[in-house]
């Protein structure tokens, strides 16, 4: 099914939804968190919120319920914060979506719609979670009210592919030595970005580098960077700035402007150097993310092969009790 069968699917039962909830853990929440930016920022009529799935379950929403929509997405299929989530969410009457890479998992149940996704190196941005997440989010809108950018969401998914497989070559020759390089020099960095680009701020450190690579970092949204932590700033301290390419762009040019003159020690990934510059400026910042996740599956890997590390390696994630 496409995004707009499956909204359709929702609205034929519930045809006032008034709130869309994206629940998941991990890297899969990180994929949805531009999808709430989107209808946040398109929709009068629609709130949108993300919570990790315990977070929902503890502390669900007052409006859930007959008028909301819950999409999750669990990548194996059997994330139990997910699977509660889901089934609290149907409990009070709410629509539920799942996403999965795996078919038959616990959350492709059959209790309620569930997309299962192909992940693979091959497979086209427009059939993974986050792009696909973005289109229920644009199905939705445009079916109850209207987008305008729709027709450039659309094109800009599609584009997305050939502006990242030139961006992946570049990264690796341009930024990938250098950035492995710093981390045996730096056994700690900051990592900086804002917008819905910032939920791939978050993921290159939780996801990229502390699950996947064991490095230690902490992850700063750009505007927040002058109401405390660049009291932080020196020489010797390594910054890597992700700057996107819309509209949230002066936030993170006014963080590279003072990092510039505070410390000896900064990589900057500009979006607008890798290919975001062809995507329409109104849609760029919901796809600054797809970007910056493939830039930080590049630079993990540049990190890994110096530091003899597999980013598949886990000494705790599924291994022990937790």
């Amino acid at each position: 099914m496409t995004p707009k069968e499956y909204i359709d699917a929702v609205l034929a039962e519930k045809p006032s939804i008034k709130q869309v909830y994206w629940v998941a853990c991990g890297g899969s929440m990180i994929d949805m968190i531009p999808a709430s930016y989107l209808v946040n920022a398109q929709s009068k009529g629609i709130v949108s919120a993300f919570y990790t799935g315990r977070e929902f379950c503890l502390m669900p929403p007052a409006k859930l319920g007959e008028e909301t929509l819950v999409i999750t997405c669990s990548h194996s299929g059997n994330t139990p914060e997910n699977y509660d989530a889901a089934t609290l969410a149907k409990s009070r009457g709410a629509a539920v979506i799942a996403m999965t890479n795996n078919a038959g998992s616990r959350i492709d149940s059959g209790e309620w719609p569930c997309w299962v996704y192909v992940w693979e190196d091959e497979t086209p941005q427009s059939e993974k979670p986050a792009a696909f997440s973005l289109m229920l989010a644009a199905e939705l809108i445009k079916a109850l009210e209207g987008i305008d950018l729709y027709d450039a969401l659309v094109e800009g998914i599609a584009k997305m592919d050939p502006i990242l497989v030139a961006a992946k070559a570049k990264c690796d020759a341009e930024l990938g030595e250098r950035f492995a390089a710093l981390c045996k020099e730096h056994k700690f960095l900051y990592i900086l970005g804002s917008g819905p680009a910032f939920s791939q701020t978050y993921g290159f450190a939780i996801c990229s580098l502390q699950e996947m690579q064991w490095q230690d970092c902490c992850y700063i949204h750009s505007g927040e960077y002058f109401h405390g932590p660049f009291e932080c700033t020196e020489d010797g301290v390594f910054y890597f700035l992700q700057m996107g390419s819309g509209v949230n762009r002066m936030m993170d040019e006014r963080a590279l402007a003072f990092l510039k003159t505070h410390t000896d020690t900064l990589m900057v990934l500009d979006a607008l150097e890798y290919g975001m510059d062809v995507i329409d400026e109104s849609v760029r910042p919901y796809l600054d993310p797809i970007l910056f996740y493939e830039m930080n599956v590049t630079l993990r890997a540049a990190r890994g092969k110096v530091f003899d590390h597999d980013p598949d390696y886990r000494r705790y994630m599924g291994k022990v009790q937790y």
